[in-house]
């Protein structure tokens, strides 16, 4: 019977952190993600990444024949390969709702390049760039990184 309860409290734990990450309420009332400095830097990194690629896909939609080999590398530079080498132990410290959204995004940088191909038009692309860009100033309306 001890053994049931401390697996039942061991999984209930783990699923707290799970969907919690490691935070704390902020002072400007975002939910501080506390994280360690090289982790922080980390993240950081990654988000200016993707907005490079967005900015790499909004200079080609500006040009009069965007150059559309270009468009779709600024968009996969932005995809789902992104997260491929994030670390576990990072993963448990960030909250459900942002590894939700963030995954959300990587997997439309890919949808997008895979737009350019098709040749969508360029508000339709505009349109996805608009509903990534929704959920990044949402995400950052929500959260902060902590390094301690």
């Amino acid at each position: 019977m001890a053994g049931i309860v401390l697996w039942v409290l061991t999984v209930t734990g783990l699923s707290w952190f799970f969907i919690n990450g490691w935070t704390t309420k902020g002072s400007d009332g975002r939910t501080e993600i506390l994280v360690a400095p090289a982790e922080r830097d980390q993240i950081l990194a990654e988000m200016r990444q993707l907005l490079k690629a967005v900015d790499g896909v909004i200079r080609e939609l500006g040009e009069s024949e965007p150059d559309l080999k270009r468009m779709e590398s600024a968009a996969k530079a932005g995809g789902m390969h992104m997260a491929e080498d994030v670390e576990p132990a990072l993963m448990v410290k960030l909250p459900l709702s942002f590894k939700q959204m963030g995954m959300s995004i990587h997997k439309d940088m890919d949808a997008l390049a895979d737009a350019v191909v098709q040749r969508e038009t360029s508000q339709q692309l505009l349109k996805r760039l608009g509903s990534m860009t929704a959920r990044c100033t949402v995400c950052h309306d929500m959260y902060r990184f902590k390094a301690g």
